[in-house]
């Protein structure tokens, strides 16, 4: 009996991957949100400091990733399916985006998150390839 994995396309591997290195990705916020939680002392549960806007803009970072977070993987995991490369390739660079707006924005300077602002284009890449299936699925078109 063959397996669920046999049925994937060969390189789904390297969406796979890319999905793992997302985890990664996010528990470095993580690590960012606590050691900035020592260095300014904010408590928890207290989300975001009135005294302490360097914090603010840290724990921001990881919050707007969650955010976004599960519509992203679900893009790479759908649109990995039919177009695994492509879908892996715009997955990384939308990760890297992610620690390009992590610098920027932790710098206590929030214009400087635009830093990442690219990752806004792989982000809509995976959702163009998650609709193309989605009408190709339901006959909507044929390509």
């Amino acid at each position: 009996m063959p397996s669920v994995l046999s049925t994937l396309p060969k390189e789904y591997g390297y969406v796979l991957a890319t999905g793992t290195a997302s985890y990664l990705m996010l528990q470095y916020m993580v690590m960012k949100v606590v050691m900035a939680r020592k260095k300014y002392k904010v408590k928890y549960p207290i989300m975001y400091s009135e005294d302490q806007p360097v914090f603010n803009c840290v724990q921001r970072v990881h919050a707007n990733t969650l955010e976004s977070y599960p519509s992203f993987i679900f893009f790479l995991l759908v649109s990995g399916l039919r177009y695994p490369r492509a879908a892996s390739g715009c997955g990384m660079l939308w990760i890297a985006s992610r620690f390009f707006y992590s610098f920027g924005y932790s710098t206590g300077n929030p214009q400087k998150r635009h830093y990442g602002s690219f990752g806004f284009f792989p982000y809509a890449a995976l959702f163009g390839m998650t609709i193309r299936m989605t009408g190709e699925h339901l006959g909507w078109w044929g390509c």
